[in-house]
């Protein structure tokens, strides 16, 4: 199987400290602004509502994680993996509490990764 999103250890760890301080019931949402504002946001399920066009990407240390259909087809051509990095963006997502950024980074897939994902589509494409 692959995993279209991961995170490393550093996010798993805070990732981890969010579902302590705010609970189990958490989400991802990979914005497509532009600068700081295509991190990707920690919030609590139903504080920003999901639409048809969101496509759940997969999860993070149990956390589902969601972009919109646009910004997953940009998306789709590498594995994203989040990692969290020192220092609030003054933002609404819940690690900004905690003195915390998440941020993307992608890497391309194998050739090999790529024949399973193309054979494993997620559901609507």
């Amino acid at each position: 199987m692959v995993e279209r999103v991961i995170p490393t250890p550093a996010a798993q760890a805070l990732i981890d400290t969010l579902k302590k301080r705010h609970g189990p019931d958490l989400m991802f949402y990979q914005s497509h602004g532009c600068c700081d504002g295509s991190t990707p946001m920690c919030l609590k399920v139903g504080e920003m509502p999901l639409t048809p066009q969101d496509v759940r990407m997969g999860e993070l240390a149990g956390v589902p994680f969601y972009a919109a259909r646009a910004q997953y087809e940009y998306l789709q051509g590498g594995q994203v993996i989040i990692d969290a990095k020192p220092g609030g963006l003054g933002t609404f997502s819940l690690e900004d509490g905690e003195n915390m950024h998440f941020a993307g980074t992608q890497r391309l897939w194998t050739d090999a990764e790529s024949a399973w994902l193309q054979a494993h589509p997620l559901p609507g494409f």
